[in-house]
């Protein structure tokens, strides 16, 4: 089982994100341990395809089993089958239920049932009225039993203290005292103070993930006339000039790149369109060295393009510290959930340069003249 338990379906030409967790399903007298499939849309699969309703369905028939009988045979499938002598669970099938769809909430981006109880103990400690901590109440008990464990995230008190607070006060005999509450009021507020303290004190080198948000270079048909993210995308005719030629894009100067005679190199340059330029390096002798030499040829037809022209390094520029996934029908190149995306972040690493020049920390156009000699170093 993976560490990260994600997958993904795909649903006329849409990728729905999913991932997965373990079962058990009873079929005859056997049961088998398997996955349950969880999408964002809410279709779930267990061997057949079900909704939260349906998954209720499979719970009430046994089909989906949360409690096992000693005796019976369980399998995992061709990996080995064992026979049940004192069988412990430790999900209700209410609990399941509950699980799945936090997981469907976490899917689509929405607070799950921990982080809506998280919300109603904020509302609780800032008002401390009566009506907040029921509804405290309500929302640590509508998280899954078997999971109100760590909801503060706290391996040391667990949730003793949201535990405390959500529950009335009792008589003196009672487990919830005055003093129980103070403490963990006081634990609260003690938090509190650590999670502001340790807001402001940001690593010396700034913040740990970036500020902006991821930028997606996706595919288009015509590139806008004004300053725009999609004019970084290769394809975009961009005069670049390397060893003495000036190539009409990206594509066109890293096949040029990617050929071993002067003749090749004219024919690539005196190509209309990048799909013409790749068709004609395709025509050429390759080098040989070309696997291992590529990402190195991309990085310098990269900085000459930036650094040959201002208004597209303002438009790099401007994305700030975000990630850049590139969309390209290229595992190596593109980005995604397979893919290496490797054009993003060579794209990440000359934005980086950029900033390094103008902070002095390279010399004067130093990324003109880089993109100036590539050609010739092949």
């Amino acid at each position: 089982m993976a560490l990260d338990r994600r997958t993904y379906r795909t649903v006329d030409g849409e990728r729905i994100e999913g991932t997965w967790r373990p079962i058990f399903i009873r079929n005859g007298r056997n049961y088998f341990l398997t996955d349950l499939l969880i999408f964002a849309d809410g279709a779930l699969y267990c061997w057949e395809w079900v909704d939260l309703d349906g998954l209720r369905s499979k719970l009430e028939s046994g089909w989906v089993a949360t409690a096992l009988e000693p005796g019976v045979t369980a399998s995992a499938h061709h990996l080995a089958s064992w026979v049940l002598t004192d069988p412990m669970t430790a999900v209700s099938a209410e609990d399941l239920l509950g699980e799945v769809a936090d997981e469907i909430d976490q899917l689509n981006g929405r607070p799950d049932s921990t982080s809506r109880c998280m919300a109603a103990l904020d509302r609780y400690l800032a008002s401390r009225a009566e009506e907040d901590r029921e509804a405290l109440r309500r929302a640590y008990l509508a998280i899954p039993e078997h999971l109100r464990v760590y909801a503060l995230g706290d391996m040391d008190y667990r949730d003793w203290p949201l535990q405390v607070l959500s529950a009335p006060l009792g008589p003196d005999d009672e487990p919830v005292t005055e003093e129980d509450r103070a403490e963990a009021f006081a634990y609260f507020d003690g938090r509190d103070q650590s999670a502001g303290e340790w807001a402001e004190s940001r690593p010396l080198d700034g913040p740990d993930q970036p500020e902006h948000p991821t930028v997606k270079l996706a595919v288009l048909g015509r590139f806008p006339d004004e300053p725009d993210v999609v004019w970084l995308r290769n394809e975009r005719p961009t005069p670049i000039e390397m060893g003495g030629r000036t190539y009409p894009s990206a594509v066109h100067a890293y096949w040029a790149l990617a050929v071993t005679e002067d003749a090749a190199r004219e024919a690539i340059r005196d190509t209309v369109t990048p799909s013409d330029a790749e068709a004609a390096a395709g025509q050429a002798t390759i080098r040989a060295d070309w696997p291992e030499v590529r990402l190195a040829a991309m990085h310098a037809v990269l900085r000459a393009k930036f650094g040959q022209h201002d208004d597209l390094a303002e438009v790099l520029l401007g994305t700030g510290d975000a990630r850049i996934e590139y969309n390209l029908s290229s595992a190596y190149w593109s980005g995604g959930s397979e893919g290496r995306n490797w054009m993003g972040r060579l794209l990440e690493l000359v934005r980086a340069e950029l900033r390094a020049e103008r902070a002095g920390f390279l010399g004067e156009r130093a990324m003109t003249r880089t993109g100036d000699q590539a050609e010739g170093s092949s």
